[in-house]
């Protein structure tokens, strides 16, 4: 069963709050004919967006692909969090690359944050840019835990963002009583994230990529120049940057047996009106410690968008919304029969340590994805890093591409059925406390 299709209409949206909201913009045309490029980008999320983006602008030849629409996949559907670090906890990634890589980790994570940010202003993207992402802990432990790893980023990396938050300063800013504090990073951000993706496009166009939609590559012919096909058409190009993410299929088995497809939900209330004070007090976005994390704020019309629950399998569940109200009533029982307007799935991608893949799987084709939650900032920077490594400027994506990724146990046919079973687990530990 193809991804692209399992839960979708071909070159359609699905029925989001984002969506709903999008700036207008116009469809790119199918390819229907061979084309030659210098680079051929698969793909068009942030990933792709922003490597085609920065290919074209240093005078690259440069053509996309999109198997339905610029911002069909996770880029167009997620939570709209602009985090800060990288998905793995800095201490962690000390400890697994040693202290040099990891600062050197640390200090790309900035900059993929910083790149956003400048992305937007450069090319006047209206996508609701807003400073401030709190983490909030579910229990006191928790809480000295967060409390600790700010300390450690602001000794350490002499980070000064993040403002500590005891439970009632937590209850404060998020009046749930299932947090017990945390911390509020103004270094961080949210944003509306189709919105982004379609100016990142229409930035692209405006360079003189040539993206085609509704264009799904059925394969890569791994020579030089490399050809991509499609089912109307070919590229040959000296460079091929595999953009797909939880979408890449079986374009390329390397990556597949270390970056895994996982599906998500977000549901959208009603306009709160003056209950919104009752989530958020202010215009921030949260996450919370769960393993499977709940993620929420408030959009720009005070709708509760709230992330929570996922699946392993091919097919969306039935019935999102009670998928997303059972976490969302846990976290704010006030809103227990609160009307959702949306709901909505997203397929994204995962690696086995929640740090993004980042591979030459071929002498010239590049490859990163598996953002694993954190791929706002992430993947629009590995889009520019890939297209840096292009023109020979490769330090970033070296350092990154160093990080050790381990493939999924047991292969294809049985990394989806162990992915459940250790998912099993950490719900039943998230519900014990343990």
């Amino acid at each position: 069963m193809n991804l692209l299709y399992s839960n979708d209409r071909k070159g359609e949206y699905p029925a989001s709050w984002y969506a709903a909201t999008s700036n207008p913009t116009d469809r790119f045309p199918a390819l229907s004919e061979d084309v030659k490029a210098d680079v051929c980008v698969v793909g068009g999320g942030y990933t792709g967006l922003s490597a085609a983006l920065h290919l074209a602008e240093a005078g690259f030849d440069v053509v996309l692909l999109e198997a339905h629409r610029v911002g069909f996949g996770a880029s167009g559907r997620n939570g709209g969090q602009l985090g800060s670090a990288q998905r793995m906890d800095q201490e962690d990634l000390e400890s697994l690359v040693g202290d040099a890589d990891a600062a050197k980790l640390w200090g790309l994570a900035e900059d993929a944050k910083d790149l956003v940010k400048s992305l937007i202003t450069k090319h006047q993207i209206a996508c609701d840019l807003k400073p401030g992402v709190a983490v909030l802990g579910l229990s006191t432990s928790e809480q000295k835990e967060l409390h600790d790893h700010a300390g450690h980023l602001s000794d350490r990396y002499g980070y000064d963002q993040i403002e500590l938050l005891d439970e009632n300063a937590g209850r404060a800013l998020c009046p749930s009583p299932a947090y017990k504090g945390g911390y509020l990073d103004m270094g961080a951000a949210h944003l509306h994230p189709l919105n982004y993706a379609l100016g990142l496009a229409h930035a692209a166009a405006k360079a003189g990529v040539r993206t085609y939609e509704n264009t799904e590559v059925t394969g890569i012919d791994e020579s030089r120049p490399a050809v991509i096909r499609t089912s109307d058409g070919t590229v040959r190009a000296e460079h091929v940057i595999l953009a797909c993410n939880g979408y890449l299929g079986d374009l390329n088995r390397s990556v597949a047996s270390r970056v895994m497809p996982i599906n998500n939900f977000i549901a959208a209330t009603e306009p709160l009106g003056s209950d919104a004070a009752r989530v958020l007090t202010q215009d921030v976005a949260v996450a919370d410690t769960k393993f499977v994390v709940n993620y929420f704020r408030l959009s720009a019309d005070g709708r509760l968008l709230f992330g929570g629950g996922e699946s392993y399998g091919y097919r969306f569940p039935s019935d999102i919304a009670a998928k997303v109200r059972k976490p969302m009533a846990e976290i704010f029982p006030n809103l227990r029969d609160v009307k959702i307007d949306y709901a909505w799935g997203g397929t994204l991608a995962i690696t086995m340590r929640r740090m993004p893949y980042l591979a030459r799987v071929a002498p010239n084709i590049l490859s990163a994805s598996g953002y694993s939650g954190h791929g706002v900032g992430t993947a629009t920077h590995a889009g520019q890093l890939m297209a840096l490594a292009i023109q020979g400027q490769a330090e970033g994506f070296d350092t990154m591409a160093r990080v050790p990724a381990l493939p999924f146990p047991g292969g294809p046919a049985l990394r989806n059925p162990l992915l459940v079973l250790a998912m099993t687990w950490f719900a039943l530990r998230d519900r014990l406390g343990i």
